[in-house]
């Protein structure tokens, strides 16, 4: 097999293993190789080949990786999935919702929930059955909510937590 060959080869390996990793470096090393094949199809020497492909290799870690990683980071703004996207949604109250507990209705589904904590130990504040909630968080599989109508609601940093 010819030596071109081998650095197609290796170039096809390293962006499959790019493909796996999704961290743009085996993707420039990949290009290194196909410069390494393409000078070895020109009829370079081995040690020309290697010259060729890891100059090419660094030029595009230092050169392009951070123009792509930059460009990449400016595309529109992260959306939310899953339970992180329920944070700001309003719920209806199924059982009455107290510090430690209760249900609600959510997006179609029933989940539990519970009021944000207020630091006062074994507060009496209840929301009954039927009444319009917002969510401001998610706790694991709990959506802290609030009286929808509630004119002040907790803050709650990116992973929806109370802060």
């Amino acid at each position: 097999m010819d030596g071109w060959l081998w650095w197609i080869a290796g170039a096809l390996v390293l962006a499959v293993v790019e493909m796996i990793s999704l961290d743009l470096v085996f993707i420039m090393l990949a290009g290194g190789a196909v410069a390494g094949g393409l000078t070895a199809a020109g009829g370079g020497p081995l040690w020309l080949q290697i010259i060729v492909a890891c100059v090419v290799a660094v030029l595009l870690l230092a050169v392009l990786r951070p123009w792509l990683l930059q460009n990449l980071r400016q595309r529109t703004d992260l959306v939310e999935t899953n339970a992180a996207a329920q944070v700001g949604r309003t719920a209806v109250v199924l059982a009455e919702v107290t510090e430690t507990g209760g249900r609600v209705k959510l997006s179609g589904e029933v989940w539990s929930a519970r009021l944000p904590d207020d630091g006062v130990p074994n507060s009496s504040d209840r929301i009954p059955a039927g009444v319009e909630v917002r969510v401001v968080a998610i706790d694991g599989a709990t959506a802290v909510v609030t009286p929808a109508s509630s004119p002040s609601a907790p803050t709650t940093d990116d992973g929806g937590r109370i802060v």
